[in-house]
């Protein structure tokens, strides 16, 4: 029938503190688990298993299939685990965070496989301390006519999300769906009474695989992030894309075109960096070999204190390095150069507008 097979209704409403949890939670409520058990869907608003007002909620060892959400978040709960399971073939979203307000909840272990509606999606709400470690989530999103999302989709238009380790993942696919992404977060947040900053952040992305999407990195309206040595290849629109962005880290990653994956389409992926409206942006000892017809291997637009140093930068059909009205900036130390057959008109760097920039010790095929 219609909603959860398991549905936890709690109480809590405090936060994770010790001395904000009642008694009568700590006595009959505290570290509901579900372990062990398969649920499967048999009806279009089915669902696996909701939580509001938890304290300590375990998941573990779960098969959920052909539900609507699988595991879905609503309200207020402190605490989470979501450990060894297999969320797979679902019509929304793997695990839904619902406009819910969740501190520490943890995604472990885990295939997250084939959900429509996303892998990870925490839809606004109140969100700290969310760590995605060690799973692999793939093929989350519909098919050509679908409505984009991601398999990691982080959306904090107008709410408070951040604080956030994706690490050791293994994320990809689908190209094929409009607008897909592995990793899409949006920190457009709501502006609190003592700061006019609209950025929220504090997000680690480090040590992952990605592949075979539109867009393997999005990041918009975000500040304090690092991304730092993941593999990624086969972003057919981009590999990471930066936009509205403050106090960002992106090192020693490697964007990677591998004729080997050039099998159907693969030959077609852009698969390059494009940096828009940032401030204070450092890209430091990433290495980016080949991109696409279409695209310049490192795009970086309308920005300013942008320091671009110690990159590998090889192979690009068009332009290595395009900073276009960019300002009190600095380019220094990297190998910027093509040796592609037919290549022979491509430019390393290409400068367009700007003032005030530094371009020292690169060493690159003009």
């Amino acid at each position: 029938g219609a909603g959860p097979a398991f549905r936890f209704i709690g109480t809590h409403e405090g936060t994770a503190s010790p001395h904000t949890v009642k008694e009568n939670v700590w006595l009959n409520q505290r570290s509901p688990m579900v372990d062990g058990l398969e649920i499967v869907g048999d009806h279009p608003e089915a669902c696996g298993v909701e939580a509001t007002g938890t304290m300590q909620i375990t998941l573990t060892r779960l098969t959920i299939r052909r539900t609507l959400h699988a595991i879905h978040f609503v309200k207020r709960n402190r605490n989470v685990i979501v450990s060894n399971c297999h969320l797979y073939e679902n019509r929304g979203a793997g695990v839904y965070y619902d406009e819910v307000s969740i501190h520490q909840s943890n995604i472990i272990g885990c295939h997250i496989s084939y959900n429509a509606g996303g892998g990870v999606v925490v839809n606004k709400g109140d969100i700290r301390n969310l760590q995605i470690g060690t799973c692999d989530i793939e093929g989350n999103m519909g098919d050509k006519d679908s409505k984009p999302t991601a398999n990691v989709l982080i959306d904090s238009e107008g709410a408070m999300v951040g604080e956030i380790a994706i690490v050791g993942c293994t994320i990809q696919h689908d190209h094929f769906a409009p607008g897909s992404a592995n990793i899409r977060i949006n920190e457009n947040a709501y502006i609190r009474p003592h700061s006019t900053e609209h950025r929220d952040g504090n997000i680690t992305i480090a040590d992952n695989v990605l592949s075979d999407v539109q867009t393997n990195i999005e990041i918009t309206s975000a500040r304090g992030v690092t991304v730092t040595g993941n593999t990624m290849w086969k972003g057919y629109t981009h590999n990471i894309r930066i936009h509205d962005c403050n106090n960002i880290l992106i090192s020693n990653n490697v964007l990677d075109r591998n004729p080997r994956y050039h099998y159907k389409d693969g030959a077609t992926a852009q698969v390059g960096m494009l940096f828009t409206d940032c401030d204070g942006i450092t890209v430091s000892g990433n290495l980016i070999n080949g991109t696409g017809d279409a695209t310049p291997a490192v795009e970086i637009r309308d920005s300013r204190r942008m320091n671009i140093t110690g990159c590998t930068i090889l192979d690009y059909s068009t332009i290595g390095l395009l900073l276009k009205n960019v300002s009190d900036s600095r380019v220094s130390d990297c190998l910027i150069r093509t040796d592609l057959p037919g290549s022979e008109s491509a430019q390393a760097l290409e400068i367009i507008g700007g003032k005030d920039n530094q371009i020292v010790n690169n060493l690159y095929k003009k």
